[in-house]
């Protein structure tokens, strides 16, 4: 038995039975409870059967059809209507052969019913009303366990908003994936959303779907290439009410982004969304004119990520435009919302502040994380490691220069490796040495086996990269020739 907001203990079954029902209510409540394409008495369609509202069923239509107007040509009628379920319009001329196959529903109400489905149908209207009684509801059919913090997050922040558009930027390990799916449970139960779109980074995206469906029971579809690929001639993102996809896919396929561009969305919410981060208003990065489409494309919009300052005010400012333009139209209201903690579309919680829930008997909160306590360890440099950090330093700017103008996969390739370069070279230099010497000699083997000659690769990298045998498999192979040269001039 499980007891309800409500009040009424009602069977198990019962609840499962309602809660398939409960998407559909919206239309169970227009056409009535106990009626479903198995159950309703359908009668022989006849031409003069056809008039507006009446729903017609039968192998000619995928779902129920809702007549708008039906127009007669001489022995035919071309019929025009809306999907019950989809609200897909149809158009087909039918012949008289053709409508004898379709079955009209009665004008009148039978009410002659199977009542073992009416009452799941009443319980799930029940259901459908049952957040104005338990402003928890969703935490009744979900498997998890919520903290405080992230109680405060859904309920005192998200759902109160008329229209959300909201970055939360909790610490990591606080549990934001738990949130989003709080925030989609509640927003399918009162009926605001049913399409939903999740943007994350490639690798995440399979453990979302998993996490989605093992503790909310709800199924996404993760849309790459191989999905777009097969449904050639179709639109996936708006075949789907439920997906998740690649940011870095979407924003750099040409034909992915065209066809998302087609399609709307109730809410839709990006994880990592700090990659949406543009570097200046003149110099919008594909995934930032991915985050300002897509913010164009639904009414409620959910950024999440840890690291949203970068500690540029101004790319902070063109950051939180993706929520709304005009909130935070300058770097000055922003700065005085955040000294007067009046944030109405950011929160930001340290790993210090998430507490546990009182312990019944004696009240105490337990912190979720150990405190950490920072402290700043001076050290020197002699005078060759600095006169070395800072040829490092003028060879990562020239190479990332150049890296920036190279659009292809290699640009971003040798980008990546600049930052990692110096980096690994401030941690330290005896490690990036003896690194440097494991890819010494994995070069040497290179070089024999494809019989290059031992200089041409410190030449590639003198020239810039733009020598006749530069490299396009991995960092690994930009790095080798880099740390030669370096160690050379060492």
């Amino acid at each position: 038995m499980l007891s309800t907001s409500v009040g009424v203990h009602v069977p198990e079954c019962t609840v499962a039975a309602a809660l398939r029902i409960l998407d559909e209510r919206s239309q169970v409540a227009k056409r009535y409870t106990t009626r479903s394409q198995g159950t309703t008495l359908q009668i022989e369609c006849l031409p003069e059967d056809l008039k507006q509202n009446v729903t017609v069923y039968g192998p000619l239509f995928p779902e129920p059809v809702q007549i708008i107007v039906a127009v007669p040509m001489g022995s035919s009628v071309k019929l025009i209507g809306k999907g019950v379920r989809s609200s897909t319009v149809y158009e087909p001329i039918l012949s008289t052969e053709q409508l004898g196959q379709l079955r009209a529903s009665p004008a009148q109400e039978p009410f002659d019913g199977d009542a073992t489905k009416f009452r799941p149908g009443v319980e799930a209207m029940r259901l459908g009303l049952a957040y104005e009684y338990d402003p928890y509801f969703s935490l009744s059919i979900a498997r998890v366990d919520p903290l405080p913090h992230q109680l405060e997050a859904v309920y005192d922040y998200f759902v109160k908003l008329p229209r959300i558009r909201f970055l939360l930027a909790d610490d990591p390990g606080a549990g934001k994936t738990i949130m989003a799916g709080l925030l989609i449970k509640e927003l399918k139960i009162r009926g605001l959303v049913k399409r939903t779109l999740i943007v994350t980074p490639a690798n995440l995206s399979f453990q979302w779907q998993r996490e989605l469906k093992d503790k909310f029971r709800e199924s996404f579809e993760v849309v790459r290439s191989d999905v777009l690929r097969a449904n050639y001639g179709m639109n996936p993102w708006q075949e789907k009410n439920q997906v998740i996809t690649s940011v870095s896919w979407v924003s750099r396929v040409d034909d992915a982004k065209e066809s998302l561009m087609r399609s709307s969305w109730d809410l839709i919410i990006v994880d990592e969304a700090h990659k949406m981060s543009a570097y200046s208003a003149d110099k919008k990065t594909l995934a930032f004119q991915l985050g300002e489409a897509l913010s164009q494309m639904t009414d409620h919009y959910l950024l999440m990520t840890a690291t949203p300052h970068k500690g540029d005010p101004e790319n902070f400012c063109l950051f939180l435009s993706l929520l709304d333009k005009d909130v935070y139209g300058n770097i000055k209201s922003l700065d005085e919302a955040i000294a007067k903690h009046e944030a109405p579309f950011y929160l930001r919680r340290l790993k210090e502040a998430l507490v546990s829930f009182p312990d019944p008997e004696t009240g105490i909160v337990k912190a979720l994380f150990t405190k950490r306590i920072v402290h700043t360890t001076p050290f020197q440099i002699s005078d060759e490691e600095l006169d070395l950090y800072d040829q490092l330093t003028r060879y990562v700017e020239n190479q990332s220069i150049k890296a920036a103008r190279d659009d292809s996969a290699r640009g971003r390739a040798v980008g990546f490796t600049m930052a990692m370069l110096q980096r690994r070279f401030a941690s330290s230099i005896y490690a990036r040495a003896q690194n440097a010497g494991a890819d010494e000699g994995k070069a040497r083997e290179d070089r024999r086996s494809r019989q290059v000659s031992p200089g041409a690769d410190h030449q590639a990298v003198a020239r810039g990269f733009r020598g006749p045998d530069r490299r396009r498999t991995t960092g690994n192979s930009f790095r080798t020739g880099r740390d030669r040269y370096l160690l050379r001039s060492e």
